[in-house]
């Protein structure tokens, strides 16, 4: 059992199913793992083992019986303390939110793993309220990074880009606003998927903006990832954002290649504001790809402003009643930007979204002649701790909001996206790429990773400190 932790998340289910491991077994090493070495990484703040013990021990009463508990069976997994988990007061990474009671039951994403033969192992780290991308948290100390220990783990979902690249876990949920599955995917060298928005339903936690918020999965394998997106998809009516489209398998699709899709290189904006080594992973990818075309989004940056705003306004406005009677109850991180989210004329917030809605056109009509886009995922790999500035174009520029630069325009128009991992690209650390679809075709962004991580160029294996 000591190498449990190197192992995909479909080979511990189908191990699982065959009798060779139990589910008990499976959980309880996870648990002692977690145990061990969260101290080093801070993913985890609540460890709901009895719970998982008890879960898991169903599982293998349904096996024994003949039964089958789902493509999941007995895998660990863990969810940004966001998401509803029943039993866990709901924190999301605030001081605030400690005093409410429990929650009843488990949130749309944690409930559909579990339907799905996965087993919640606790709650993650992050962002206060989601509003950061480095998961430096004052009420809950920062989520280190696995592959370099005095660095960020990239946020808002950076506990859970952490847990799973430092191998406590093979799977975990997480929520995407402007960046904040793939900037921990990227700073973390794993997968992430942020689906279409509306694909997935978040019903059920603590939500951070209504109109950009998406949820999604993290793994170290395409595999993984995909059992772990369909696993979380289903027709929820509490998610009024959700637009149900049937199921969408993905599994059966990854072996299919390249051909016939068309994929270019996003330049402009895309071109503009990052490291040297993060516009060489991009190329690099697109070399494997044979994609030479590139294409601009020329309202990239102006949809990436109008998502400032956006976030800015819903943002505040989730919080109001909290920032008139306990403001420093906040992060101090978070809350000056609440506030002035607070003020914002009403007059630019409508400009923004029209704004919005001519990028979107402006994408739309680029997905006419291309089906996947290629583009970095950060300007650059995970910055240290306690680092407020970074260089970009020969200028200095407020590092938190910058490691959206890439993320943010992509986001605020629910394109669907996967990070794919390219280890050491950046001297020890990892980085990543984005790969972008059109809504709702998703399947074709993992028919592109399975095709990287085949050729070997994008792979994730645990962080070489945790091996």
């Amino acid at each position: 059992m000591s190498n449990l932790h190197h192992l995909a998340a479909y080979e511990i289910a189908a191990r699982i199913k065959s009798g060779s491991l139990t589910a008990r077994d499976v959980v309880a090493t996870s648990l002692a793992r977690v145990e061990k070495l969260n101290p080093a990484v801070n993913a985890f703040i609540e460890i709901t083992a009895t719970r998982a013990l008890a879960r898991a021990e169903q599982i293998d009463a349904q096996i024994a019986a003949g039964g089958d508990p789902g493509p999941l069976a007995g895998v660990p997994f863990a969810a940004k303390n966001l998401f509803d988990v029943a039993g866990v007061t709901t924190v999301a990474g605030s001081f605030i939110e400690r005093g409410k009671p429990a929650a009843e039951s488990d949130g749309f994403g944690v409930a559909a793993m579990e339907r799905a033969g996965a087993i919640c192992v606790g709650t993650l780290n992050m962002d206060e309220y989601a509003y950061g991308f480095t998961t430096e948290n004052s009420h809950y100390g920062p989520s280190r990074n696995p592959h370099d220990l005095t660095r960020s783990a990239g946020g808002s979902s950076g506990g859970s880009g952490a847990a799973v690249a430092a191998g406590l876990v093979p799977l975990t949920l997480g929520t995407d606003t402007n960046g904040s599955i793939r900037v921990p995917s990227s700073n973390n060298g794993i997968w992430g998927i942020k689906p279409t928005y509306g694909r997935l339903s978040r019903a059920g936690g603590v939500m951070f903006v209504p109109s950009l918020d998406h949820v999604g999965p993290f793994a170290r394998t395409v595999a993984d990832l995909a059992l772990a997106y369909e696993a979380m998809q289903g027709e929820d009516k509490a998610d009024p954002a959700q637009t149900w489209r049937g199921m969408q398998p993905v599994s059966p699709l990854l072996g299919q290649g390249l051909d016939g899709l068309r994929i270019a290189r996003l330049g402009g904006h895309f071109r503009r504001g990052g490291m040297t080594e993060v516009q060489e992973a991009a190329d690099r990818v697109c070399a494997t790809l044979d994609a030479v075309a590139e294409v601009e989004l020329p309202l990239a940056a102006a949809g990436r402003a109008a998502a400032f705003l956006i976030t800015a306004a819903e943002g505040a406005n989730q919080h109001l009643d909290d920032l008139r009677t306990r403001a420093m109850d906040f992060e101090p991180l978070t809350r000056d930007r609440l506030i002035a989210g607070a003020m914002l004329p009403a007059q630019w917030y409508v400009h923004a979204q029209r704004v919005r809605c001519l990028y979107q056109a402006q994408a739309k009509a680029l997905f006419q002649n291309w089906d996947i886009l290629i583009a970095p995922a950060t300007p650059a790999p995970a910055m240290p701790l306690g680092q407020t500035m970074l260089e970009a174009d020969g200028q200095m520029v407020p590092l938190r909001p910058s490691f959206g630069v890439y993320t943010q325009p992509i986001s605020a128009i629910g394109l669907p996206v996967i990070a794919a991992p390219i280890q050491g690209a950046c001297g020890h650390m990892p980085l990543g790429v984005q790969l972008i679809a059109a809504p709702w075709a998703e399947d074709k962004l993992f028919r592109v990773a399975a095709f990287l991580e085949q050729s070997g160029l994008c792979s994730s294996p645990v962080a070489p400190g945790f091996a």
